[in-house]
């Protein structure tokens, strides 16, 4: 699974959905999808819009957290 962490940096830098999509001209669907953790694709230029205006890398927008498995059965 992939988390985003976009409400964090938005809270870090005490700022609104409004004023990400006004500085990087993103579409508000775009912004909030990702917002919202529901997007199921992400653009390049929408990753590199985002990282330019906090200065952040990859890393701190996106983070890769392991599925959990289903517990294995034993058959007798």
């Amino acid at each position: 699974m992939i988390r985003i962490h976009l409400s964090r940096l938005l809270g870090e830098n005490k700022e609104k959905l409004a004023d990400l999509i006004r500085s990087t001209g993103l579409a508000r669907n775009t912004v909030s999808g990702l917002y919202q953790e529901t997007t199921s694709r992400l653009d390049l230029d929408t990753l590199n819009a985002i990282c330019k205006h906090y200065e952040c890398s990859i890393a701190d927008l996106l983070e890769y957290v392991p599925d959990e498995e289903e517990p294995t059965r034993d058959v007798a």
